[in-house]
């Protein structure tokens, strides 16, 4: 389960300075207590900006603060983060709407999108708000028809988060974790003995083991997209438009799996072959990868994918074309 502030709980409805700074202690004491259970609070790079009063934003109204409060908030919201438009999964172009107002391009809409794909996410909104309830309902209309109806937890009692942490699973705190983890996971997916090798010796980074966490879920969700004569179902054929091709689902950041250059092929043609996992006189070429943009690492697996054949993940780590 990761966390995130609920932006639209600030909507200038709070009636002075001190009902807004309660409010944000509150938030900020669930940061802490989100910390204490291994997560983080993400928040949006814009609310800084949001207006917290009818005639003022949250930089006018923290000026109210004293020094170690308003250093505390805002280093939070404009320097350190951590921000979910740099882990964000669901694109622009995604209809999402709850109580008749769009939800797109905010959390959400974001924890609604990860939410259908497996990845809790719950929010965290400030209170007094428009948002004290749970769950929070999103109607994602979605091209085609197949409308999807999604309900995220909502918090805003500094208690309730706390139980709730208590009973969610704990999170991956190291790269030998992600694996053992992943493996676990994704019982469609063969993994090598040396897949995760190439991690050793890097800094671990929550976000990016999250993020490859997602890619093997994907991963695993589409091996299983077959019918009984082998051909790719309605789901299949979805995954495929949402993550293989670059039209929804990433942001604006293209396709989270593609294949290698013709160019890098030739250059990395070695770096991209590795043994073959059941049949030890052959190799695999594995050009065809997920993509993790900070840092900057790869998941390289067999191609194509089909119902008769495994789909192996070969190689996890820094990006190939870039060592």
């Amino acid at each position: 389960m990761q966390l995130f502030v609920n932006d639209l709980s600030i909507h200038g409805q709070f009636p002075d300075i001190q009902t807004f700074k309660e409010a944000i202690s509150r938030v900020m004491t669930m940061r802490e207590i989100a910390r204490q259970f291994g997560r983080q609070l993400y928040c949006h790079r814009n609310l800084a900006y949001a207006q917290v009063t009818k005639k003022l934003s949250m930089l006018q109204a923290v000026q109210y603060f004293d020094k170690n409060e308003q250093r505390s908030v805002m280093q939070w919201l404009t320097r350190n983060g951590p921000f979910w438009e740099d882990i964000r999964e669901h694109s622009p172009d995604e209809y999402m709407e709850c109580n008749g107002n769009v939800v797109t391009d905010t959390a959400i809409g974001e924890a609604a999108y990860c939410r259908f794909y497996g990845s809790f996410h719950d929010l965290v909104s400030l209170t007094p708000s428009a948002w004290d309830y749970s769950p929070i309902n999103v109607n994602w209309i979605r091209n085609g028809g197949n409308n999807r109806d999604l309900t995220i937890d909502n918090h805003w009692i500094e208690a309730e988060l706390e139980t709730a942490l208590r009973s969610a699973p704990i999170p991956i705190m190291s790269w030998d974790q992600l694996a053992t983890v992943a493996v676990a996971r994704c019982p469609n997916l063969t993994f090598s003995d040396t897949s995760f090798a190439p991690l050793e010796g890097l800094p671990f980074a929550y976000s990016a083991a999250k993020r490859l966490l997602f890619i093997f879920d994907t991963l695993n969700h589409f091996k299983s997209c077959f019918d009984k004569d082998g051909t790719r179902t309605a789901k299949g054929h979805e995954i495929y438009q949402n993550f293989f091709t670059g039209k929804k689902g990433q942001g604006g950041r293209g396709a989270l799996f593609s294949d290698s250059s013709e160019d890098e092929k030739r250059k990395f043609k070695k770096d991209m072959t590795f043994p073959h996992l059941n049949e030890s006189d052959k190799t695999l070429f594995c050009p065809w990868h997920g993509k993790v943009q900070t840092p900057q690492l790869r998941v390289h697996f067999s191609w194509p994918v089909r119902v008769d054949e495994s789909l192996f993940i070969v190689y996890v780590g820094q990006k190939i074309t870039k060592r």
